[in-house]
């Protein structure tokens, strides 16, 4: 866990495209969730992007020029934000305080605690083979290397691992329902 103790862990997933980052956080989340841990994600893009659709209010305020803009409703906010550099991880923790891990898609050259999610049939070898900030990879493929290994499918186990890892709240009760998607 980072040194001031109010900060969350944040784990970057990484993979080549279309490894199944997505797929995992997906499953991951709710398994968070599930053992009472308040979730935060952040994606990162190495683009420019759009958050709201063309011609409603909020697009319209952010190309009229304003550099925030945010969008509020009773059960969401969103928010676009001029920068002028890509924000590593611990650049956006403070919009995240409120929860009790962090997990950031992408961000493989950060020096951040990763999981690599590994298909050998969408890229041959591993993108972080030599990453000494690898905690574990995510694979249903055997691998040689000395660090833990997770099937795809073993979500409850890797969520053991990093709530053990970062000594998060073992205690939390495990709640016997489905995250709520919305």
């Amino acid at each position: 866990m980072s040194a001031k103790s109010n900060v969350p862990p944040i784990i970057c997933i990484v993979g080549a495209s279309g490894s199944g980052k997505t797929t995992l956080l997906e499953k991951l989340i709710p398994e968070f969730i599930r053992r009472g841990l308040k979730v935060g994600t952040v994606k990162h893009h190495p683009h420019k992007f759009e958050l709201d659709l063309h011609g409603k209010d909020s697009w319209r305020h952010k190309h009229a020029g304003a550099a925030i803009t945010i969008l509020s409703s009773p059960s969401q906010i969103g928010m676009v934000m001029d920068v002028d550099h890509d924000h590593h991880p611990d650049e956006l923790t403070p919009l995240l305080s409120s929860v009790d891990i962090i997990l950031a898609e992408g961000y493989k050259n950060s020096d951040m605690p990763k999981l690599e999610v590994f298909r050998p049939e969408i890229y041959g070898q591993l993108l972080l083979k030599k990453d000494k900030h690898l905690l574990a990879l995510v694979s249903d493929t055997p691998l040689d290397l000395d660090l833990p290994r997770f099937l795809t499918d073993d979500v409850g186990g890797l969520a053991g691992f990093l709530i053990e890892h970062f000594k998060l709240n073992k205690t939390a009760p495990v709640l016997h329902q489905e995250a709520e998607r919305f």
